[in-house]
């Protein structure tokens, strides 16, 4: 059996990842996570499951539980996020660091084959163009977040110039589905929509972005590790689909036939890029097939959450 470490387990990617992967009796899947952003709820529930709360930047905590079971992967989920958290909390988001250097060091001394470094579309910044490519767009934040996102990704290419430490680098655009928290802008304004109460985006909502449904993001992430593709490399996980922060609000209203008002606020004063989309050319290797649309993904995620529902009922 596969033995596989998931940091960050109870966040919303993580923990999806998780139920992707024990869904194969093949994955012994372990998971941690320190609760400051993951959700208990978010958890799933098998034999070949466990999760352990753990707080993977602090060693003494985290040691332990890589030497016991001995990884074969590791997936480094964990990372204080959300933008006005990360903004909010700057010393907090470069604690992350500490986190690094006890992964890839532990990672390295257990013989773990390949470290799979969540990284994120903020490390791009505000973009010099369009798409967004892995390779030759270059990396231009200075937002603590992003920057700390960068330093992991140093640590994936130095630990295998170093130690031979196999990796590969996800950098996530916005991904949404069920069990994400209500602060991201996708789960946030249905909720808002639900509730038939007013929607707010900052400055015009003229702001581009591109939405992931997460069944994709999955299925991409664990086609890199079973297929051993793209090793030694960094990969968009994204969607190429770009609309609107207000066309997006507009759409859901208009998908729940809301009484939602759209309000604007002032613009952010940072954080908040103007346009946002990955060249996802390497992704759509890993799929194989074609994304689901933002309309499919949003409906799929209007049922599930409806599903939800009845049966708490």
């Amino acid at each position: 059996m596969i033995k596989i470490l998931i940091t960050g387990g109870a966040g919303f990617i993580p923990s999806s990842l998780a139920g992707g992967l024990i869904a194969s009796s093949n994955y012994y899947v372990v998971a941690v996570d320190n609760f400051i952003t993951g959700n208990s709820s978010n958890l799933p529930r098998a034999e070949n499951f466990k999760f352990i709360k753990c707080d993977v930047n602090n060693y003494e905590d985290i040691a332990p539980v890589m030497m016991h079971y001995g990884f074969d992967y590791v997936f480094h989920y964990a990372a204080l996020v959300g933008v006005k958290r990360t903004l909010d909390n700057p010393l907090l988001v470069l604690r992350d660091i500490d986190g690094f250097k006890n992964i890839f060091g532990l990672a390295k001394n257990t013989d773990v084959k390949r470290v799979f470094f969540s990284s994120s579309s903020e490390v791009y910044g505000e973009p010099v163009e369009l798409p967004q490519n892995e390779i030759t767009t270059p990396l231009n934040s200075r937002l603590p977040y992003a920057v700390v996102k960068n330093v992991g990704e140093s640590y994936c290419r130095s630990f295998y110039q170093e130690f031979n430490l196999n990796y590969t680098i996800f950098r996530f655009f916005n991904t949404y589905g069920p069990k994400q928290s209500k602060d991201f802008v996708m789960s946030k304004f249905i909720a808002l929509a639900k509730a038939n109460n007013d929607i707010t985006i900052y400055g015009d909502g003229s702001q581009t972005r591109t939405f992931c449904f997460i069944e994709d993001n999955i299925e991409a992430t664990i086609n890199s590790l079973e297929k051993e593709l793209f090793v030694n490399e960094v990969i968009n996980v994204g969607s190429d689909e770009i609309l609107s922060i207000r066309e997006l609000a507009e759409k859901i209203v208009t998908k729940l036939n809301s009484k939602s008002k759209i309000i604007n606020l002032p613009p952010l004063a940072e954080g908040d890029m103007t346009r946002r989309m990955p060249d996802i050319s390497n992704m759509r290797k890993l799929l194989g097939k074609d994304l689901v649309t933002i309309d499919r993904g949003i409906e799929i995620l209007l049922s599930s959450e409806s599903n939800n529902q009845n049966r708490n009922q």
